[in-house]
């Protein structure tokens, strides 16, 4: 058995000490983690020996759980600042330049809409960012939920098939 067969082997019998119910669970937090998602959830599932069909589901759910967190979180904030900047506008200031970082998601957004930010947002940046920032541009939130929940059931199902072919052919 060669190194990485044994480290396979090592992973699936700790993660099989840990209860049947318990183990998508587990999964569904990690999805719930910035950088890791549904998308690097999901292998740890189906390297564990989960149901490649479950660990998706739970990998996703707890990424899109998290998002709905961020987004609706997001919104509130933006309410308030919005409001807030209105009732300052009453009195005459001066407007801040838009930071360069602002700009270039703008343009971005211009270029690829919330639905390119959604499906492409995972290949740069976590899907908790990408919607924070689409909410804080002004982009409802329900257009937001429905193209990250897009991103993520397609990237989480890429990684999924991936790896679940990967391991099979690695213990064939």
């Amino acid at each position: 058995m060669n190194p990485i067969e044994t480290l396979v082997r090592n992973f699936q019998d700790l993660v099989a000490q840990v209860p049947e119910i318990v183990q998508p669970l587990i999964v569904m937090l990690a999805g719930a983690i910035p950088f890791i998602e549904g998308e690097g959830a999901s292998p740890i599932g189906v390297l564990g020996r989960i149901h490649p069909i479950v660990a998706g589901i739970a990998a996703a759910s707890g990424n899109f759980l998290c998002v709905v967190a961020v987004v609706l979180f997001s919104s509130r904030v933006r309410t308030t600042a919005v409001a807030r900047r209105a009732r300052r506008a009453e009195t005459p200031a001066e407007p801040k330049p838009e930071s360069k970082g602002r700009q270039r998601f703008r343009r971005y957004l211009v270029r690829f809409g919330v639905p390119g930010a959604s499906l492409l947002g995972p290949l740069a940046i976590p899907t908790q960012f990408t919607s924070a920032m689409l909410v804080a541009s002004g982009t409802p939130r329900g257009w937001v939920l429905l193209w990250q929940a897009v991103g993520i059931v397609v990237w989480t199902t890429v990684t999924t098939t991936l790896s679940w072919g990967m391991l099979t052919a690695l213990l064939a």
